[in-house]
């Protein structure tokens, strides 16, 4: 163990550095509640999409990290703000007109348009609950509307009406002078219409612990700050939750970034410090466009799992969180093999190699072994050449390259070669493109195909690549990776392929001939 904690104290991956961070609080004396305290926030106004799970994995590395350095015992609550107000109907949802009636209101008020919960809030975070469930995160999930009803926040609420004009000031000064008039930190739920009102304040008695408004009709209404008859505005609901709960660590986009100064002073002003901080970069879909749960565009979870294992996804999230990343269909292939790869590295790395390695963080240290012989991006290109429709033909392909591996023995493989055909049929092969061969190629992969016939040596990927290579370098491919993007086209219909000699090896030396045969005869350009 303390192998391990010397290492981790100088590792150099994200985790680490942001966990000596937080450690760092506490060098003069252990936290008074016992505990550090990590959380991620939610706000439910759509479905979860995967930019809310890559923070809670994100925020679960680094408290993992944490723990490797420190025996202070930790906790991460996963906090929804479903009490916020409906401000727009979200576009991905089914009754469109029912919801418009209910804007305002927040959303655990709001009918579930799926009819499945007592609420849309309630709906979103049992959503939200169910994918991190999938991946086994350890998180105790907390609702706004439970946290402001129950009284767990009554005694931060009455501090935000005793120092309610310092925390104004705070405000204030970050609005342009029209919103100054009518802001308050405070925002009623009307007593009538259930709504949250954004109205200016008539008073706010701090002996009292109420305020003082008019609603929409101009009718007076005094309201206690308790009990979830008012809430705080988005912002100071943020500085003042890190106070209530005595957080240590949040991370979120940097969309809120220049907020920070705003969250810190509210959370300062009312008596606790603020917390540490990570900013990370926001994922983009195919147009380059931010991804938002409102819209729905980009990748849900759910989709992301239709084609690969829960940990292609743990691992695209580790990779480079202060990068802006497009978050696409095409990232799924590269992000199966380039996780495999770290997992087949691991083994033989030193430790302080292992703790800067994304597996052990995907992982929390107890590391699996890889049984993927088979690269991802070889299997679709099986799965094409084969024109394979289940995994169940993939594996009379596999077995001749691995006769060892069966789908008991390597049940990673084995549900890569069925999410592998899927991927093919949705999104390679509607998009393959075969051309014919000019001159110079055709006479090259004819005679590849013959020295493929000659063969009478070993069919491994290494002396497979090698023929290739040589045929290639015989017809005076320069450089060479025209002569394998020839085959590619040709052969495969994309323009980027896999090695070639580990794809005859695994397709078959006849299959690949008859394939070859195929093309020149010009029957799939």
């Amino acid at each position: 163990m303390s192998d391990l904690r010397d290492a981790a104290m100088s590792a150099k991956a994200w985790p680490f550095e942001e966990a000596r961070r937080i450690l760092k609080r506490y060098e003069k004396a252990p936290p008074e509640k016992g505990y550090v305290l990590f959380e991620t926030g939610y706000g439910p106004s759509g479905l979860p999409h995967i930019g809310t799970f890559g923070e809670v994995l994100r925020t679960t590395m680094i408290r993992r990290a944490f723990e490797a350095i420190s025996d202070i015992p930790t906790r991460l609550i996963c906090f929804s703000d479903d009490m916020d107000g409906m401000r727009k109907v979200p576009g991905n949802v089914p009754h469109q007109e029912m919801l418009q009636q209910h804007l305002q209101k927040p959303l655990t008020s709001v009918p579930d348009p799926f009819d499945e919960f007592e609420s849309f809030g309630h709906h979103n975070n049992a959503m939200l609950r169910r994918f991190l469930d999938t991946f086994g995160f350890e998180y105790e999930f907390y609702s706004a509307t439970d946290f402001y009803k129950s009284g767990q926040f009554d005694a931060t609420l009455l501090r935000c009406a005793e120092r309610y004009d310092d925390l104004m000031k705070i405000m204030l000064k970050s609005l342009r002078e029209e919103r100054q008039q009518t802001y308050s930190i405070f925002l009623p739920i009307h007593p009538e219409t259930g709504r949250v009102l954004y109205v200016p304040l008539k008073n706010v008695d701090a002996a009292k612990g109420e305020i003082t408004f008019d609603d929409e009709q101009g009718r007076e209404w005094t309201l206690p700050v308790t009990g979830g008859q008012v809430k705080l505005q988005w912002k100071p609901d943020f500085g003042a939750r890190w106070a209530a709960l005595g957080v240590d660590f949040e991370m979120y986009g940097k969309d809120h970034s220049t907020n920070t100064p705003i969250y810190d002073g509210i959370c300062r002003t009312l008596g606790v410090p603020a917390p540490e901080h990570f900013t990370y970069e926001l994922f983009l879909d195919d147009q380059g466009q931010k991804i938002s749960k409102s819209k729905g565009n980009g990748l849900s979870i759910d989709e992301w799992l239709s084609y690969a294992a829960t940990e292609s996804l743990s691992y695209f999230m580790f990779q480079k969180p202060k990068t802006a990343k497009r978050l696409w269909w095409d990232v799924i292939p590269k992000a199966v093999d380039e996780y495999h790869q770290q997992l087949r590295a691991y083994p033989d790395q030193d430790l302080a190699t292992q703790l800067n390695n994304p597996v052990w963080h995907i992982h929390g240290g107890e590391v699996p072994e890889s049984r993927m012989v088979v690269p991802f991006s070889m299997l679709l290109n099986l799965a094409s050449a084969a024109h394979a429709e289940n995994k169940q033909a993939m594996w009379s392909f596999i077995n001749r390259y691995a006769p060892e591996a069966t789908p008991e023995t390597h049940p990673d493989l084995d549900a890569a070669a069925g999410f592998a055909v899927r991927y093919f049929e949705d999104f390679v092969k509607p998009n393959k493109v075969f051309r014919a061969p000019d001159e110079k190629e055709r006479a090259a992969i004819a005679d590849l195909a013959a020295q493929l016939k000659a063969h009478d040596g070993p069919t491994d990927d290494e002396t497979l690549q090698s023929l290739v290579f040589a045929v290639g370098k015989a017809h005076g491919f320069e450089p060479l990776r025209d002569w394998f993007k020839a085959l590619y086209e040709v052969l495969l219909g994309q323009s980027q392929g896999p090695r070639f000699g580990g794809f005859i090896a695994l397709y078959g030396v006849d299959e690949t001939v008859a394939l070859i045969e195929t093309a020149l005869a010009g029957e799939l350009a």
